[in-house]
């Protein structure tokens, strides 16, 4: 299935291709070169590649927070299983953490990826690099990063960082962000990943001057009574869209749904609201059983 994402008036589009199989069948894959593989991972967690690079953003891949949570008000079972299990994942290069909240930092397994691939590097927020040493990730293979950092990541990727507002924008004494986002560039298309975020001043203008083409961006919400009980929330879907529309970036792929059931939202009703004929974006609801090639402008 092959769909042409773009808007009268951009001279930026994304074709966008889908592939039987999901995030094993992507790691097997070699996406052509000048494009880039997405694969969904549940709840924030994608895999990224292309041919020099394979990344992970914010994998949760176990069931540590329903131990964790077992019994209590907020239980975290999961209502789908991991697209593909840590131990198996082999060939990685790169994970990217956006803050330390375990279905973001997971403590089981971002150990095995890094004894599983051993060249792998994981980006970690630098005020969080005490609880990425904590959870047995190597120092070595840390690279710690903040709001307003630029990495070359390999000959064809670098990396933006940007600061997320997980209802808050926080810092340490030292101005160092806790929730980040990310805005990859690999393949010729530019992704924005927010982490948990939501819209806040300013975010829209730095989208635009980095022509993001894709935003993964969370569409779960937020509700005054999770938050009082330090769940924090994210965007709605129509708040995700409008940031895309203001950014102009043309293809927005919602996620963080269809996980926890106290912290979802309706998939139908998302689905619903992304083929809507007024919708001003592209948006392609995703599935953990199929993998998208992304070819860029």
């Amino acid at each position: 299935m092959t769909t042409k994402l773009g808007a009268v008036g951009s001279p930026r589009g994304v074709r966008l291709i889908a592939q039987p199989g999901g995030a094993q069948a992507l790691l097997r894959a070699r996406p052509p070169q000048g494009t880039v593989g997405l694969a969904w991972l549940g709840q924030a967690g994608f895999l990224l590649k292309q041919p020099d690079l394979c990344c992970l953003i914010d994998p949760y891949l176990s069931d540590h927070l329903a131990r964790k949570y077992a019994g209590t008000e907020f239980p975290h079972d999961r209502l789908m299983p991991p697209p593909a299990a840590a131990e198996e994942i082999r060939g990685l290069d790169l994970v990217l953490c956006s803050h330390r909240h375990s279905d973001h930092m997971d403590p089981e397994s971002l150990p095995i990826l890094a004894s599983n691939n051993p060249g792998c590097r994981f980006v970690v927020p630098k005020a969080e690099l005490k609880s990425a040493l904590e959870i047995g990730l190597p120092s070595s293979r840390l690279m710690p990063v903040n709001a307003g950092d630029t990495l070359t990541i390999s000959e064809s990727a670098s990396l933006t960082v940007l600061p997320a507002a997980h209802e808050v924008i926080r810092t340490n004494s030292l101005g160092e962000h806790h929730y980040l986002g990310f805005v990859l560039r690999m393949g010729g298309v530019t992704l924005y990943h927010s982490g948990d975020c939501v819209v806040y001043e300013g975010l829209a203008d730095r989208l635009r001057a980095l022509e993001v083409d894709v935003a993964l961006l969370p569409v779960n919400g937020r509700r005054p009574q999770l938050s009082a009980r330090g769940v924090m929330g994210n965007m709605t879907f129509d708040e995700a869209v409008g940031l895309c529309a203001a950014a102009s970036i043309r293809l927005l792929i919602p996620h963080h749904f269809g996980l926890f059931a106290f912290n979802t939202v309706d998939r139908a009703a998302i689905e619903a609201r992304a083929a809507s004929p007024d919708l001003p974006v592209q948006c392609a609801v995703p599935v953990t059983n199929v993998y998208y090639i992304l070819h860029g402008h």
